[in-house]
């Protein structure tokens, strides 16, 4: 069986090429990415002030307008209507065991 000598495929093309017309485009590639990461973007909680992704772990406090992370909490003279730890997104999606 004679092997082809671009990139040694049997009675085939070379894999550089076979690779070429499998990927899309880097434009299409990008702009897939850039439209995943806006959407995961918008789903997340942030501060009203400095517009930061709260962390998971992180004290959050919860005014009438929205959340204010730990850093942002000095420059608000009243009190929080509550306070709490930013929990990860997975938490409300995870399968809990309920005994009966």
């Amino acid at each position: 069986m004679p092997l082809s000598g671009r990139g040694l495929v049997p009675h085939g093309e070379a894999l550089e090429t076979m690779h070429s017309a499998v990927s899309p485009s880097p434009r299409f590639e990008l702009a897939l990415l850039r439209k995943s990461v806006g959407a995961l973007a918008d789903a997340r909680d942030r501060c009203v002030h400095c517009h930061r992704t709260t962390l998971v772990g992180e004290r959050i406090y919860l005014y009438g307008t929205g959340i204010v992370c730990e850093l942002c909490r000095p420059r608000r003279r009243e009190a929080p209507e509550a306070s709490e730890l930013m929990r990860s997104p997975e938490r409300d999606r995870a399968v809990r065991v309920r005994r009966l």
